[in-house]
């Protein structure tokens, strides 16, 4: 595989060298994964299918990892990405704009982990800001500076914590349909719970998006043992509304089994309607790291023909 060149860690952003890291780490653990073999090649190959010319088949790849490779020419191994990041208020949970255990900061640092990795398979992307408006949008480009732009972004808005700012997903999700002319990979990073977030006005961006031909994968963004199993000690608990700052003061077992029924049959129909328009949806556990984030990429990238 032909490499980048890449920077000297002391000219890197704080976000940007994590990225690297993640990056680094995720391949070197390919070589023990169903891709053993094929880690440092995968940019430039695609898995062997019946029927394709036997000559194209990378037979050195073939003898380390005893699967079937065909080379790809440069001009198919070109992908292009938007990753969309909410940042929204409620993506600040648990806590203000000094935690760097949010779920703004989990996201923002997956958003760049696969920038990192897409410029390293020399894919183009882009990124798309929003909150109750779209904050930020870029095209879509695979070089260096513009990498380092989009984390500079992506760092900004880390530290930009202000409550009462509500999602609007499924308008920003319309303007990235109109906005992009060629067909490309659509990551979302969101919770799905914003004040505001109407799921039936999702679907019918989920279904313009498609509808364009481009490929989405929903990232669900959450700190699974709070927002998810509602796992609080049993003591009283003031909750508090990130977007509206309504709050409510209550004994969380009080509750317990009523949120968890409701937040069952929102995921439930979520799921079922990503089913029905073909859209990824992958449960992005902040205490879980980047691993599902990365191969859901390269799940992706195998299947798509530009």
């Amino acid at each position: 595989m032909r490499s980048l060149h890449t920077p000297d860690t002391r000219d890197l952003g704080r976000l940007e060298l994590l990225a690297r890291q993640v990056v680094e780490g995720f391949i070197i653990g390919l070589h023990k994964s169903p891709f053993h073999g094929f880690s440092v090649e995968f940019a430039e190959h695609r898995l062997y299918n019946p029927g394709d010319n036997l000559r194209n088949v990378d037979w050195k790849v073939f003898a380390r990892s005893d699967r079937m490779f065909i080379k790809r020419y440069e001009e198919e191994t070109n992908l292009r990405c938007q990753v969309v990041v909410d940042a929204s208020s409620s993506m600040y949970f648990p806590g203000n704009r000094d935690d760097q255990s949010n779920k703004l900061v989990f996201s923002a640092q997956a958003a760049a982990s696969l920038m990192y990795l897409l410029q390293r398979q020399r894919d183009a992307f882009g990124l798309t800001l929003y909150s109750d408006k779209l904050d930020f949008q870029s095209g879509q480009r695979s070089s260096t500076k513009h990498l380092r732009g989009l984390t500079a972004e992506l760092e900004k808005t880390m530290a930009d914590y202000a409550p009462g700012r509500a999602s609007s997903t499924a308008e920003t999700l319309h303007t990235v349909a109109e906005a992009l002319h060629k067909r490309s990979l659509v990551f979302v990073f969101s919770d799905f719970f914003g004040q505001g977030e109407n799921l039936e006005e999702l679907y019918g961006a989920l279904q313009h998006l498609r509808h364009n031909k481009h490929e989405v994968v929903l990232f669900q963004v959450t700190d699974r043992n709070k927002e998810i199993e509602f796992d609080y000690d049993n003591r009283p608990h003031e909750f508090v509304d990130m977007e509206t700052g309504e709050s409510i003061k209550l004994q969380p077992q009080e509750v317990a089994e009523y949120y968890r029924a409701q937040v069952k049959a929102r995921q439930d129909e979520l799921k079922d309607t990503c089913l029905k328009y073909r859209v990824d949806l992958v449960d992005a556990d902040t205490s879980k790291g980047f691993r599902s984030i990365l191969q859901s990429y390269l799940v992706k990238r195998g299947k798509m023909r530009v």
